[in-house]
This record gives C-alpha cells, sequence and structure tokens, in this order.
C-alpha cells in the first residue's frame, strides 16, 4: 500500500508512505501499478471558507482522477461527507442516496465535497470501466480525534436553547470498516456512512454532563459566532479562560448543521455487508471526556447548578456591602 500526504502517519502498518504535495507530485508515475485509489483528505481548512481551498481542493481531485484514467486504476473510493445534503427544515427524517444534494451556501465543506461528486459522476461517464464508490459518512470522531464539525455542532448546540435536534455520530473505526469494505469488494455508488438511527442534540450535550443551555435568536447566533470564529484561535492562545474547557470556535457555515436535521439512512451499506460496532452515543463519548458531574442525573445536577448560582449571588451581594463599607468610611 501507498499512502500520499502531506504528513505521513508512521503508525499505519504495512503503509509506504510518500510525503509531499500532491498538486506538484508526478501521479501518473506513482499510480502506475495501482489497482485501488482511496481518495480520503480535502485540502480545505474550515476556518478558510473564502473559496480558495476549495477550489485548490477540487483541482487536487481532478488531478487525481486525470492520473488514475491514465495509470488505469480500476477503482476509485471517494471520501465525501453527509453535509452535502444540507441542513434544511424540510429535509426528511432520515435522508436517503436518493435524497437531493443541497449544501448550504455558506459552508464551503460542504459546497466543496459536493462539488467533487459531481466533476467524479462526469469522469466516471468518460471512465465506464472503472469502478467508482462514493462514501457520505455523518459526523465523525474517535478516542484521539474529534474534528472541527463535531467541536462546531457541540459549541452550537449549547447556544440552541431548548430545541431538539436528530443527530447522528460515527466512530471512526466504523468509518474505515466501510472504506475497507469499498476496497476490497465489488461496490459501486453513492453509500450513506451513519449507525443506526439517532438521538437528540439534548441527549448528546447530556452525555457530557452539560448542566446548562443557552437560548439566542438565528440572528444573533450568527454574529456571536461570527465572530468567535474570527477572534477565538487568537483569544485562546492569549489565555481567555472561558475559549477553554473543551469549548470550541463554531463556523458559521456550520451553524444551520446544528439548528435543522441532517441524519442520513445507511441501509443500502448495511445490505453490502457493513456493520457498525458503534452506536451514536458510544461514538460521541468516545470522542469526549466526561467532567465528574457528567455520571450524575439531570435532577442533581440542576440542584448543584442552582446551588452553585446561589453562592454566586451572596458573594456578590458581599461584593457589593464590602465596597459600599468602604466608601462609607471615606
Amino acid at each position: 500500500m501507498i499512502g500520499l500526504d502531506l504528513r505521513p502517519d508512521p503508525g499505519i502498518a504495512g503503509m509506504e508512505y510518500i510525503s509531499g504535495d500532491i498538486a506538484e507530485m508526478n501521479l501518473e508515475a506513482l499510480l502506475a501499478d495501482v489497482d485501488v485509489l482511496v481518495h480520503l483528505v480535502s485540502a480545505l481548512e474550515p476556518w478558510s471558507e473564502n473559496g480558495s481551498e476549495g477550489t485548490r481542493d477540487s483541482e487536487v481531485t481532478r488531478r487525481l482522477l486525470d492520473a488514475a484514467g491514465t495509470a488505469g486504476v480500476g477503482r476509485l473510493v471517494l471520501m465525501s461527507s453527509a453535509m452535502v445534503y444540507g441542513a434544511w427544515p424540510d429535509n426528511p427524517v432520515p435522508l436517503t442516496e436518493a435524497s437531493a444534494l443541497r449544501p448550504l451556501p455558506e459552508c464551503g465543506f460542504a459546497v466543496n465535497k459536493a462539488e467533487q461528486e459531481r466533476f467524479a459522476a462526469q469522469w466516471a461517464e468518460e471512465h465506464s470501466d472503472v469502478d467508482i464508490v462514493t462514501l457520505r459518512p455523518t459526523a465523525s470522531l474517535a478516542e484521539e480525534h474529534v474534528g472541527w464539525v463535531v467541536r462546531s455542532l457541540r459549541s452550537a448546540a449549547n447556544l440552541n436553547g431548548e430545541s431538539e435536534v436528530p443527530v447522528q455520530f460515527l466512530h471512526m473505526d466504523d468509518l474505515a470498516a466501510a472504506v475497507e469494505l469499498c476496497v476490497v469488494g465489488d461496490l459501486t455508488g453513492v453509500y450513506n456512512v451513519a449507525p443506526q438511527g439517532w438521538i437528540s442534540s439534548g441527549t448528546a450535550l447530556d452525555l457530557v454532563g452539560r448542566t446548562h443551555r443557552f437560548n439566542m435568536s438565528e440572528q444573533l447566533l450568527r454574529r456571536v459566532t461570527t465572530w468567535w470564529w474570527k477572534k477565538g484561535p487568537a483569544l485562546s492562545r492569549s489565555g481567555v479562560p472561558w475559549l477553554g474547557n473543551g469549548s470550541a470556535p463554531t463556523s458559521p457555515g456550520v451553524l444551520r448543521y446544528a439548528r435543522f436535521p441532517w441524519v442520513v439512512a445507511s441501509d443500502r451499506l448495511r445490505a453490502a455487508g457493513w456493520s457498525p460496532q458503534f452506536t451514536s452515543e458510544q461514538a460521541f463519548i468516545s470522542g469526549h471526556k466526561s467532567p465528574p458531574w457528567g455520571m450524575l442525573d439531570p435532577r442533581r445536577r440542576q440542584q448543584i447548578a442552582l446551588l452553585g448560582a446561589v453562592a454566586g449571588g451572596l458573594g456578590a451581594v458581599w461584593g457589593v456591602l464590602a465596597l459600599a463599607r468602604r466608601l462609607f468610611r471615606r
């Protein structure tokens, strides 16, 4: 196996890594003896949604596909995302592979993935001898990795009041199993990748012990998240405490994905032999360390939060009295 990446991962056994920029490699020569090409990565950074990285990502995909056609690669596995369906109030629950692609225009990542799929479909018409498989996984995470999508969704859910939106979380081990099935099997076409069913956004927050949620209008929430997204990394580096504790800025482009449903059905992939080992709850918990109060029931957490609020109020009163006493002495 040969891996092409900017940052090689030495931890994968049996993988020969070639490090460098794909845009500058002689891909035709590298793919000369390759039977299956798996395109997993994206060059689009979440905090740079101005389109330039998305354009570069599309060009890398075009180069890979053209090189694959020239080299005679027999199978292509393309990693897309369930975010290409968009998060809309009228979305069916769940979405299937037959659902229309309606990525939110403000989410550059989703728009870019939909563009990659469109180009791959056009390329497939010209290369009918190549089997193409496209995977659309939902938000994915694991013990060692919680990506920016999951962090953004969690942060936005905290500001979404009492709204309950259906959500799904996919463990990366299950995603890896889906990729392996596509490599060694005879699958073709598009497949959603997600656990069976879904949970509510409130349930996801309860799993990690959140004691409170805020309620903001969508307009105010958009302003807050836009400011946080731009200023958050710099403030975090400067040591601002409220950006810590596992909190993360929310990409404005992901905001609506925390407000409206985009859960998917994976019946087609299951029928092909894929069987996930983790539920949405298990996958979500695996990527988050629950605080000490996370094991408490909601009523107990509410009591503790109330005691904390009372203690804080008493402290404020004491501070006001102390200040008044000092001013009176003067």
